[in-house]
């Protein structure tokens, strides 16, 4: 198995500098990862390094809280998109989910999928922020707004993602979503326990250790 066409691979810390940027896209380029994850400023740079490449650049929005008015997650994402972002990972408003406000996040979703057209979204659930019937609802509404992915975590909370919790996710979307599995995930031998459970993308960090799977 070829783990690196599954990776996201992803540098979003505030404190990250154009080297960073320019180190990750080495590596990505060199190990034909899927893709590189980074913030909106940095999609421009990403794109020139991978120019004539088949990594893609994902721009994270609305990062790390998704809690910004859902004008300013439009904007960041078209922004993304003009300068190269390929698709884009946005995180959920929690607050209005938890407030039970359902039809604002499904607005706050599907204003970012429209203003992308046929560029790939991701969203964010944030799961360890979360009970099991708000994942599931979380996750009703993103099959109302015809989202790409549902991603777990941002890496920026307590916890990332469990097999318990991809498990709830995959029999709440079914195959109509895909999965992309978040946070902690080190190591090929802990990324092919979620590919084996129906995860399409892992999102990993330069901790990630790469090592092919027969």
């Amino acid at each position: 198995m070829d783990i690196s066409k599954y990776i996201d691979y992803t540098l979003l810390e505030p404190t990250s500098t154009e080297r960073n940027i320019i180190d990750l896209c080495y590596t990505a380029k060199r190990n034909s990862f899927y893709s590189v994850s980074v913030n909106s400023s940095y999609v421009a740079l990403a794109k020139q390094l991978l120019n004539k490449t088949d990594v893609k650049v994902c721009s994270a929005i609305g990062f790390p809280l998704g809690s910004m008015a859902t004008a300013s997650k439009v904007y960041e994402a078209k922004q993304a998109i003009s300068d190269g972002a390929e698709e884009i990972d946005m995180v959920i408003n929690i607050g209005f989910l938890k407030s039970k406000n359902y039809v604002s996040v499904l607005k706050d979703i599907s204003d970012v999928k429209l203003a992308i057209g046929k560029h790939p979204l991701k969203v964010t659930l944030e799961v360890s922020e979360l009970n099991k019937n708000e994942i599931i609802k979380a996750c009703e509404i993103c099959l109302d707004a015809n989202v790409d992915y549902i991603k777990t975590s941002s890496g920026f909370s307590k916890s990332g993602a469990t097999l318990t919790v991809v498990k709830i996710i995959k029999k709440t979307i079914k195959d109509y979503v895909k999965i992309c599995a978040s946070g902690g995930i080190k190591d090929t031998e802990t990324a092919k326990k979620y590919i084996d459970i129906g995860v399409s993308r892992i999102s990993a960090s330069s901790e990630f250790k790469i090592k092919q799977i027969v």
